[in-house]
């Protein structure tokens, strides 16, 4: 179940994947680097044998990208083993390292998670009340699976920054960070996990617990807008039924008289579909996407980016050929990614290439998962519209609002701060304190 549920949520992270599995008495677990499929095989799925356990598929934004990094973490101690995979970023990890490494804490990774352990484990308390503490110690984005021989906790971060949800299927429990892993393995969606929730699993079932109080509702819009799969369903929306909204709402914002609508694959299918039924333009199949190659913007370099746009998209010659096209893409980080799909488009024959981008300007770097840990590298913070539309050489450019990105997602609709979305990376208006001395220049990691 942990195998195809993390083929499910291959699309959030491309270079390693784990499982580990408790069997009451201790933990069997395989980790390696590269794709789900590529690091499991039948032998090594029927080696995993227990009634539970953990997997993970990780996207690397501070660690490096090697195996000791690789999740889940494994630990002994004092107490027996303890397993921990978590997505996102504690963002006072560089402060609370330093410190346990002053008082003989020796880490055996450059992983931010393993401060956790490492917290949990020179608690004299009990493992749960030892997990609460050290949960409390940390600030960031986080959704954490802690496993033991005869425990599972799962716990949300005070904001809900990353997106965790509960599912059913049979007698068992399943958590996942998108509901459409629980539909692979035929699990019924329950609940999302709440900000600031820590639930206890063990052989008296499920209790229903708190490690502290929730804060500001702060789910990352980046979910919706890039990183979640369509068929996902996020407190109440559907990615897919969002994202067409965006695209209809952007046709308003930002229209333009074109002959075709295309989107970016795949993210930004949906969002063309919506841009297209609200104008009135014929959506085409105007870029073809190699479904072999990866995920450009969660490559660990820019060069390995920039390969990966040269091998992963083409123009369909005889779609834009002669057309005025307006092209829908999600964001831009950086800029070169965008500027190579608009010349692809100008080489195969586009008269007009008009860009559409179904978020705001993407001017501030992210400390609660998405690797952009330096403002130089956004184009958006130190460029105008007019000089990014330069430099990606589009003949036109727009951006969808705030406004308009917390409208479409529409499922948020409670009256929270900014529609219960963090903001962050478009207006600089952060849900958690962000600077531990040095933490900015340090980056951030998952």
């Amino acid at each position: 179940m942990s195998y195809y549920g993390l083929h499910a949520l291959q699309h959030r992270g491309e270079e390693s994947a784990g499982i580990c599995v408790a069997n009451g008495r201790d933990f069997n677990y395989h980790r390696g680097m590269g794709l789900v499929k590529e690091v499991f095989d039948k032998d090594k799925i029927q080696s995993l044998v227990g009634d539970m356990s953990i997997g993970h598929v990780r996207y690397s934004t501070s660690g490096d990208s090697r195996l000791t990094n690789a999740q889940p973490l494994i630990f002994k101690y004092r107490d027996g083993d303890l397993a921990i995979a978590t997505n996102g970023n504690i963002v006072n990890e560089p402060l609370i390292r330093r410190q346990l490494e002053s008082s003989g804490s020796i880490f055996q990774t450059t992983s931010d998670t393993e401060v956790l352990a490492h917290l949990i484990a020179r608690s004299p308390k009990d493992f749960v009340e030892a997990a609460k503490e050290a949960l409390q110690q940390l600030v960031g984005g986080f959704a954490f699976l802690l496993m033991t021989n005869d425990k599972l906790l799962v716990a949300s971060d005070p904001n809900g920054l990353r997106p965790l949800v509960m599912g059913r299927v049979g007698e068992a429990y399943i958590f996942a960070s998108e509901s459409c892993a629980l539909e692979t393995i035929g699990a019924e969606l329950v609940r999302d996990i709440q900000p600031g929730e820590l639930l206890i699993l063990d052989e008296n079932g499920l209790t229903e617990d708190r490690f502290a109080e929730p804060q500001r509702k702060a789910l990352c819009a980046m979910e919706y807008i890039y990183f979640a799969r369509p068929d996902s369903d996020m407190n109440g929306a559907n990615l897919h039924a969002a994202r067409k909204r965006m695209g209809s709402r952007l046709a308003l914002e930002g229209f333009v008289d074109a002959d075709i609508v295309t989107g970016v694959p795949d993210s930004s299918i949906s969002a063309a579909i919506g841009y297209a039924e609200q104008t009135g333009i014929p959506y085409e199949l105007g870029l073809i996407k190699n479904k072999y190659t990866g995920r450009t913007f969660i490559q660990p370099s820019q060069e390995l980016r920039e390969q990966g746009v040269k091998m992963k998209l083409s123009a369909v010659r005889r779609v834009v050929e002669g057309q005025r096209v307006v092209m829908i893409d999600d964001s831009i980080v950086r800029g070169t990614t965008s500027r190579r799909i608009v010349n692809l488009l100008r080489e195969a024959g586009a008269t007009e290439v008009h860009v559409r981008i179904t978020s705001p300007p993407f001017k501030n770097p992210c400390f609660y998962g998405i690797d952009t840990p330096d403002r130089r590298e956004l184009i958006a913070s130190h460029q105008s519209i007019e000089e990014i539309r330069r430099e990606i050489n589009a003949d036109s450019l727009a951006f969808l609002s705030p406004e308009g990105l917390i409208q479409s997602i529409g499922g948020l609709s409670g009256g929270e701060y900014k529609g219960g979305l963090c903001l962050s990376c478009f207006d600089n208006d952060y849900p958690t304190q962000v600077d531990f001395g040095g933490a900015e220049k340090e980056g951030c990691g998952c």
